[in-house]
């Protein structure tokens, strides 16, 4: 049964528009999202999207374009926060973009800060972990990391973005991520037609 809450990470890989395309069309059909941010993710999307945030002055509208009242913004070092706790009950969590350390940590147990404790809550409690690498090469430390996070239960969904679709802008292409990622999620939305499926 849908509890209508997703809980998002947010690391410093390199990939920002993944997670602003995500948050937007997530906030759509989720009632609750508990946000997740690393001190480097804010420093990538500044980087990447021309965007300054400020832990102080962090607004959602600033990021995304528009106030989004469904999204809270959790504090990294804060334990004392529901997705800490697997008695708190959501539909899941997603990393995008997750950078490799943060793949690493979570493959060892290493809950450092609240973005790691709330992935290691997820996969204790079988619940849907969904994390979106988006690095090439990848060393083989890298992909034993992943391949212990599948045994473990979570879901790989690499930053690949589609082409067959012909995209026609960089929202666009991203999009085609987001898509998989929220048909991963168990949620249909219009972002991307199915493959050869019929009108």
């Amino acid at each position: 049964m849908s509890t209508g809450k997703l809980v998002v990470g947010i690391t410093g890989a390199s990939g920002a528009i993944y997670a602003q395309r995500f948050l937007i069309h997530a906030a759509r059909h989720y009632k609750e999202i508990f946000l997740i941010l690393s001190d480097q993710a804010l420093q990538v999307a500044h980087q990447e999207l021309g965007v300054k945030l400020d832990r102080k002055s962090f607004t959602l509208k600033d990021w995304l374009g528009e106030d989004l009242p469904n999204i809270r913004l959790l504090d990294s070092r804060d334990y004392f926060t529901p997705p800490a706790s697997g008695s708190f009950r959501h539909d899941g969590m997603v990393i995008v973009p997750c950078s490799m350390g943060t793949v690493g940590r979570i493959a060892h147990g290493i809950s450092n800060d609240l973005l790691t404790r709330s992935a290691d809550v997820c996969l204790k409690e079988r619940r849907n972990l969904i994390l979106v690498p988006r690095e090439m090469p990848m060393n083989v430390i890298m992909l034993r990391n992943l391949t212990t996070l599948a045994e473990a239960g979570a879901q790989i969904i690499p930053a690949c973005p589609a082409w067959y679709n012909r995209p026609g802008s960089l929202e666009e292409l991203a999009d085609t991520v987001v898509a998989r990622i929220l048909q991963n999620l168990g949620i249909e939305d219009p972002l991307q037609k199915q493959w050869m499926a019929e009108e």
